[in-house]
């Protein structure tokens, strides 16, 4: 060695100087360094771990909330859609109530026109009475008592016709010119073979009745027998 111009002691020395370093590096410098790496790489794999799941729980968070809101976003709707439909059917009850009180209204005054019209004929019976009676006086020229007068009145307004009994059947519809009495309906009411009996006003008709039963007519009316004159008379 020493021919070689090395000096094995210093190389000694120097080997295990050299070995007290690496010795001294790899206790102080070395293995720090490889356990702060470690540390530094296990903290990054549990910060992208922290990060997947926080992206995770991120993304459950969105679709939980996304659901969230379809499902207020549905329940408004059809809350909506009730409160449309509860409004209109609110609406369709009121027009049906507006109209039944104007067909009550309606029904009601031609209930009340009828019955003022009635009464308005009931106070013209006497004078119609009178002018008839007068026209009777003068064409048989003479002089007629209270109650022959009063009969020809009521068998011009009320004569019950012909063929009255012969009429049967389960509701009866009698017109008369002018309002007959309460004694009069009883009368012709007793001589029809039906249930009831609904009495009508019917100026038009002049005097005289027309009684029908079902399909049944007996027309005994002043307008019917003129209107069979003219046709005669033609």
């Amino acid at each position: 060695m020493e021919g070689l111009g090395i000096n094995l002691g210093y190389l000694l020395v120097q080997i295990l100087g050299i070995i007290v370093i690496l010795a001294i590096m790899k206790e102080f410098a070395y293995e720090p360094v490889l356990r702060t790496l470690e540390e530094r790489q296990a903290r990054i794999a549990k910060g992208l771990e922290d990060a997947r799941q926080a992206a995770i729980a991120r993304d459950n968070a969105d679709e939980e909330a996304k659901k969230i809101l379809d499902a207020a976003r549905a329940e408004a709707a059809r809350q909506r859609q009730q409160a449309a439909e509860q409004a209109e059917e609110a609406r369709k009850g009121a027009v049906r109530q507006a109209e039944n009180q104007a067909r009550e209204i309606v029904a009601q005054a031609r209930i009340e026109a009828e019955e003022e019209r009635n009464r308005i004929l009931s106070d013209l019976r006497s004078q119609v009475a009178s002018i008839a009676i007068a026209a009777t006086g003068k064409l048989v020229q003479e002089s007629l008592d209270e109650q022959r007068q009063r009969g020809l009145v009521d068998n011009f307004l009320a004569a019950p016709p012909a063929g009255i009994s012969d009429l049967s059947g389960e509701s009866a519809i009698v017109t008369s010119a002018l309002p007959l009495t309460d004694r009069e309906q009883s009368r012709i009411q007793s001589m029809l073979n039906v249930d009831s009996v609904d009495f009508r006003v019917n100026p038009a008709i002049l005097g005289g009745l027309i009684i029908r039963v079902g399909d049944q007519v007996v027309d005994d009316s002043v307008a019917r027998q003129l209107g069979a004159m003219r046709e005669s008379l033609v």
